[in-house]
């Protein structure tokens, strides 16, 4: 199967972060389904992400949670501590399926946010325990939800791609690799997804830090064999 153009379903999808990809997914020429548990909810959301995201409008809807499993590729954009309830509760959906965690497991403790460390030592390994006939990537923990979720800023980011099944690998490279300014890189098994998710604690309190929305961007790489550039849609 081609990984570009295709319908990605976004599980909870009506926060900054699903709202910010399912814009920026829909912009890069995928169909996009964004859900909720409540059908409603979801679409008040993609009616007003038309105005901001007028090119990506018509092929982005809201709908529930059943119907964006439905999808060719789905992304679980939930809190991460209802991450694994809600797919487990649509595995039949999404069997065969490439599913996408990312979520990232963090706690607030004083001033400062930390990394907890799930079962399984991630949520992307816990989902992949609880979905075997799924094909589960990690990917996108590291994009700013506030930079993602306007279309006016242009991202300048790596996202880092994990996972034990190769074809979930290569389709989440597409999917992330297509939207503007974007690099994806192939980071390993899913037993990475802990080093990954847990970083993101470092780079949310370097943000709140500076006061900015700072992204992972690896210098060293460019010239490598087997890297591709960063995406140069527009948006």
């Amino acid at each position: 199967m081609q990984w570009w153009g295709v319908h990605v379903g976004i599980l909870g999808g009506t926060g900054p972060l699903g709202r910010g990809l399912a814009g920026r997914f829909a912009a890069a020429g995928n169909r996009v389904t964004l859900g909720s548990r409540q059908a409603e909810r979801a679409g008040a959301a993609a009616a007003e992400m038309a105005d901001a995201w007028p090119e990506a409008e018509p092929t982005l809807a809201g709908a529930g949670n059943e119907e964006a499993a439905g999808a060719d590729i789905v992304v679980v954009a939930t809190p991460w501590d209802s991450a694994v309830e809600t797919a487990v509760g649509l595995a039949g959906l999404l069997q065969g399926k490439v599913v996408v965690s990312v979520a990232n497991a963090l706690v607030k403790e004083g001033r400062e946010l930390l990394a907890l460390v799930p079962p399984r030592g991630s949520v992307a390994a816990s989902l992949q325990a609880r979905l075997p006939a799924s094909l589960v990537a990690a990917a996108g923990h590291h994009l700013p939800a506030p930079v993602l979720v306007d279309p006016s800023r242009r991202l300048v980011a790596d996202v880092l791609v994990c996972s034990d099944h190769a074809e979930a690998t290569a389709a989440t490279m597409a999917l992330f690799g297509a939207v503007p300014g974007v690099r994806t890189l192939d980071a390993g098994s899913l037993a990475q997804a802990a080093a990954l998710e847990a970083f993101t604690a470092v780079l949310v309190g370097l943000n709140r830090r500076y006061k900015a929305h700072s992204t992972l961007a690896l210098a060293g790489l460019d010239d490598t064999d087997g890297v591709a550039p960063r995406g140069t849609g527009s948006t």
